[in-house]
């Protein structure tokens, strides 16, 4: 970190400033959806980019204050930006307000994430772990009770208000919670990156309150059934493998994976026994059943997720216009201004969306750009696990498919990639042999 921001009162205060922000930005992301369905529902459409003045102002201070850094990788993202959305206004689907909210993407999230990895340290880091597994308690009951309730009770009420009785179909005649958030991917996001604190403490065995620790442990295991969310499921289970794997690095840490293994087995044994939590168990089962059958199986499910994107993303690039339809254009947003509903009026899956605004060239040198950075940091991170340091490898583990096939095109995810790649990269800055001396 450049050691002039330390010279003097005022650059100081505003470095604390950036801090300040970014911890703005990380609350925004939990309760914005509070925000549009239940507090100002009034506001539901302006509330949707109030992450984005933050994270402008933050990238502009940073800029001045010479903090952020001029990367590679920055360069790229901010041109293929700027080239995209001028090729959207020119060639594409010709609509300014559409393509300004799909270039913010790039020329406002994505380098605010090189901002949250320069000013955030490992001290920074953890609080975050902290806040969030303080926050879960409340929102495991939260979305218990929005899994219990009717779609027409004020818990599960619509963005502005809406009472909004179709929902996200689950299993059982029950449906999606989506806790604080807009929809229904903030609840297994927003767990997905708490699981990964929740292991790295109980590995360490030190620096958090164990009450706190054994009742968001609870909280985590309980939520996976109440969410109805496979990919919560898949989340938790690749930080799991994540951490078995730091574990074979480790000795030491085999002991506290085996207290782990059986304060998990015990939890799910007692809430199966209630009749709360085995309906919603019977429910989560049922979902994967069903949604598997019709997947064909957990093959059919992983291949079209996270295999199927990428060989569709290279299938029809010989039939898409150049620079493609126009940055934006497949958001909810962009469908919403185009053609008057929301829809998909591209390509659902990310890396198909991305081609199809962008078109081949842009498009395919943005998935390149973000496969290369996630790559970069997974192997930092594995060398970083080989010096005794976890928690980057851990971060990892929810991190890298949301910097590399995360779906950009919804604000909460992007919300979620954007804070993950930033403490991802973060806990790369603190030099090996500090980490030991430094306190929580």
């Amino acid at each position: 970190m450049p050691s002039k921001i330390f010279l003097g009162s005022q650059e100081a205060e505003e470095y604390t400033l950036l801090k300040k922000g970014t911890w703005l930005y990380f609350f925004l992301l939990i309760f914005e959806g509070a925000l549009r369905k239940w507090l100002l529902p009034g506001f539901a459409a302006p509330l949707l980019i109030i992450r984005d003045p933050l994270a402008l102002y933050l990238i502009l201070l940073s800029w001045r204050k010479g903090i952020l850094p001029s990367t590679f990788y920055l360069k790229c993202v901010v041109f293929i930006g700027v080239t995209g959305f001028f090729t959207a206004i020119f060639l594409g689907h010709r609509n300014l307000w559409v393509a300004l909210f799909g270039a913010r993407t790039l020329l406002i999230q994505l380098p605010f994430v090189f901002v949250i990895g320069r000013i955030f340290n490992r001290i920074d880091i953890l609080q975050i772990g902290k806040a969030m597994l303080c926050i879960c308690l409340p929102m495991t009951v939260l979305i218990g009770l929005q899994f219990y309730s009717p779609q027409t009770a004020w818990v599960n009420r619509g963005l502005g208000g809406v009472i909004d009785e179709k929902g996200f179909q689950g299993a059982l005649g029950h449906f999606r919670p989506s806790g604080t958030f807009s929809y229904v991917t903030g609840t297994y996001l927003f767990f997905g990156l708490t699981a990964c604190y929740l292991i790295y403490y109980w590995l360490m065995g030190k620096g958090i309150n164990k009450i706190l620790l054994t009742a968001s442990t609870i909280a985590i295991i309980a939520a996976i059934p109440l969410s109805i969310s496979r990919t919560l499921f898949f989340e938790v289970c690749i930080t799991i493998v994540f951490a078995f794997i730091a574990v074979t690095s480790k000795s030491k840490y085999l002991v506290r994976m085996f207290l782990i293994a059986i304060i998990a087995t015990l939890t799910v044994i007692l809430l199966s026994k209630t009749s709360t939590f085995s309906h919603a168990i019977a429910t989560f089962f049922a979902r994967f059943t069903d949604a598997s059958k019709a997947e064909g199986g957990v093959k059919g499910t992983l291949g079209d997720r996270f295999l199927g994107s990428m060989i569709s993303a290279m299938t029809v690039i010989l039939d898409l216009p150049f620079f493609g339809y126009g940055i934006g254009v497949g958001t909810n947003v962009g469908s919403q201004l185009l053609a008057g509903s929301r829809g998909f009026l591209v390509r659902e899956d990310e890396w198909g969306r991305v081609v199809d605004e962008l078109g081949p060239l842009l498009g395919l040198s943005l998935i390149f750009l973000r496969v290369f950075l996630s790559l970069k940091i997974a192997k930092a991170s594995y060398k970083r696990l080989h010096e005794g340091d976890i928690l980057p490898w851990l971060l990892l583990s929810f991190g890298f498919l949301q910097l590399a096939q995360g779906n950009w095109a919804q604000p909460t995810s992007l919300g979620f990639c954007t804070l993950a790649s930033g403490l991802m990269i973060a806990s790369l800055r603190t030099p090996s042999k500090t980490i030991a001396k430094t306190t929580c």
